[in-house]
């Protein structure tokens, strides 16, 4: 069975619609998938309606991906398998989502005070076209309009912490984003660790202080890791009670990533589908 619990949309900072990820997922032969948009679940109905509309084998598991705040740095918790119509969850994704309207605003101001670019703002809204924006959106918008060559120098030159527009994150703290997930039913997933660039010493702080919030899980496989990183990331979640997920983290067709790609788990890794009913059954409630 091949799973992919790790994936965006243009609700967020994705390139594909729903149904084209839906699609690719198909023809990629995953089994089930998780779409975690940026603070977001707006594509969760989408999907559930067009699976239904295709008698689908595809099975759907509700997903986001919340931004979190730990020690200064940006932390991102998947949540799975949770509610998606719980109220209060909406209403809590969507004041993260105002937060991040702040965020850009003042990131545009910055890159209009210090960088001579007018009109940033406007621009950034209409190419995120109401989904969850994000830097990624910013960066874009940048390689648009000629100010930079690709993404990756919008970050280096700009929007990194340390350049002229970056824009410090007012994210909810780390334990309440897992709190969250958990209230609404869902499991917690500390996404893709290896990305955040810490010391040895640092990422075992962040996963001690994510499994005595509570956390559930750590995504210990993606496409780009090696056998040796997967095998240290499951022994810190051995070592402190996690259970191990997968994901591509997919935004765009690349060559280096793809849906469902190299995402396995070896047998001594104990999966964090492990109670889900899958093969079939329903996963979640719709």
């Amino acid at each position: 069975m091949k799973i992919d619990l790790h994936s965006h949309t243009r609700h967020s900072d994705g390139l594909l619609t729903t149904q084209e990820l839906l699609q690719r997922a198909e023809l990629r032969g995953v089994d089930v998938l998780a779409i975690t948009d940026h603070d977001s679940i707006a594509a969760i109905p989408e999907a559930q309606a067009y699976l239904h509309s295709q008698n689908s084998k595809l099975q759907l598991i509700s997903g986001v991906e919340i931004s979190s705040s730990w020690q200064n740095f940006e932390i991102h918790v998947v949540g799975l398998n949770f509610d998606p119509t719980n109220e209060l969850f909406q209403q809590r994704l969507a004041e993260q989502q105002q937060k991040r309207i702040e965020r850009v605003a003042l990131i545009a101001e910055r890159l209009s005070r210090r960088c001579r670019m007018d009109d940033v703002l406007p621009g950034v809204m209409e190419m995120a076209a109401g989904a969850a924006v994000t830097r990624a959106h910013v960066a874009r918008y940048l390689v648009q309009i000629g100010a930079v060559e690709h993404m990756g120098a919008a970050f280096d030159k700009y929007l990194a912490r340390g350049k002229p527009a970056y824009v410090p994150s007012q994210w909810v703290s780390l334990a309440d984003a897992i709190g969250w997930i958990q209230q609404a039913g869902g499991q917690a997933v500390l996404a893709h660790p290896l990305k955040y660039k810490l010391s040895g010493k640092w990422l075992r702080r962040l996963v001690v202080d994510f499994s005595n919030a509570g956390g559930d899980a750590m995504e210990v496989v993606s496409p780009q890791q090696t056998p040796q990183q997967r095998a240290e990331l499951w022994a810190l979640c051995q070592q402190y009670g996690l259970l191990a997920s997968v994901g591509s983290d997919f935004h765009q067709p690349t060559p280096w990533n793809e849906l469902g790609k190299n995402l396995y788990l070896t047998e001594e890794m104990t999966p964090v589908w492990g109670n889900w009913k899958l093969a079939g059954q329903q996963a979640l409630p719709l």
